[in-house]
């Protein structure tokens, strides 16, 4: 039983890796004032960019340069409809997220005629997961061992940067002067341009930042986690991260507790598939599939109380004369 709940907690923590860092990408973006509807798009583009650069090169650390990369070009995209052009924020980002959607699988037909998949990431070409010191031989020390070997130990490298990034991004937004003015820049733009500090810069950087959280969040999805990229292997993870970052509040700790939480309830759906539930019996599959999206939508109309957005979000910044 004890054992059981490790993996539980074991695959909660894998699940809820690319959903934390996609949604601390969208708290920078949206920090800012910039809304980014187009997470999933750029997650999607940098999981292809990173399992194709890892295919083509053998590196699974080019691969994660290379998403990194596509997905800051997807930001800066984003970011020039709506900071330079002063576009709508939300009609740009599903652009965005179309644009990603369709030139995957057509780049990826293209290079590899594999039906928009890349090829199998075999030894060299994947990320590999980490030992801690000691894992082995604390492995069969009671309670302590298997939480040590089994529930610290054994991840993906960029599972450590995703956890270490949470609290990073509230130092950075609390204890910094960049997060500072990040954070005025999204409620008063008016009053750090008068401060002489210009607004689009900033926005533009958090932008980047968005960029390569995103990047590295499709590392993972397809380098990591998987063995190469998949049509629309994202499955909406770019939007459960937006809800994630919603539910928390645009707060960088709550982010993280939130999206374990969506973690655990995608883990959990797995474990229960083929399982027979009170009352229903064996719950058909596409049920069990659809079960973490569900809770998602009523945890966020039931649980979430009033959430109030930066107050210049979504309003293209004009500068006074």
């Amino acid at each position: 039983m004890f054992m059981d709940v490790i993996l539980l907690l074991d695959s909660t923590v894998r699940l809820a890796t690319p959903l934390l860092l996609t949604a601390l990408a969208g708290l920078y973006a949206e920090r800012s004032g910039v809304f980014d509807i187009g997470l999933e798009g750029k997650l999607l583009a940098a999981a292809f960019a990173a399992a194709a650069t890892a295919a083509l090169t053998g590196s699974p650390w080019l691969g994660a340069l290379s998403g990194m990369v596509v997905a800051i070009a997807f930001a800066l995209v984003h970011g020039a409809a709506c900071i330079t052009f002063r576009g709508n924020q939300i009609v740009s980002g599903v652009a965005i997220n179309f644009l990603a959607a369709g030139l995957t699988v057509l780049l990826g037909q293209s290079w590899f005629q594999q039906g928009g998949r890349t090829p199998p990431l075999m030894g060299e070409g994947r990320f590999e997961t980490i030992t801690l010191p000691l894992a082995e031989t604390v492995r069969d020390v009671p309670i302590l061992g298997p939480i040590y070997s089994e529930l610290l130990s054994g991840h993906y490298l960029l599972v450590y940067v995703a956890f270490l990034a949470a609290p990073f991004s509230w130092w950075v937004l609390y204890r910094t002067r960049f997060g500072l003015r990040l954070r005025a820049v999204g409620e008063n733009p008016a009053a750090v341009d008068t401060a002489g500090i210009s607004v689009a810069g900033l926005r533009y950087l958090a932008m980047v930042c968005a960029g390569i959280l995103c990047g590295l969040a499709g590392s993972y999805l397809a380098i990591a986690q998987s063995a190469g990229f998949v049509k629309d292997m994202s499955a909406g993870k770019g939007f459960i991260a937006l809800a994630a970052l919603i539910f928390s509040k645009w707060r960088p700790v709550q982010v993280m507790g939130t999206c374990l939480l969506f973690g655990f309830l995608d883990a959990a759906a797995i474990r229960l598939q083929g399982k027979d539930l009170p009352l229903i019996g064996e719950a058909p599959v596409q049920l069990i599939q659809a079960l973490p999206y569900i809770l998602t939508v009523v945890l966020l109309a039931g649980f979430i109380g009033k959430a109030i957005p930066p107050r210049a979000g979504g309003t293209p910044y004009v500068k006074e004369r």
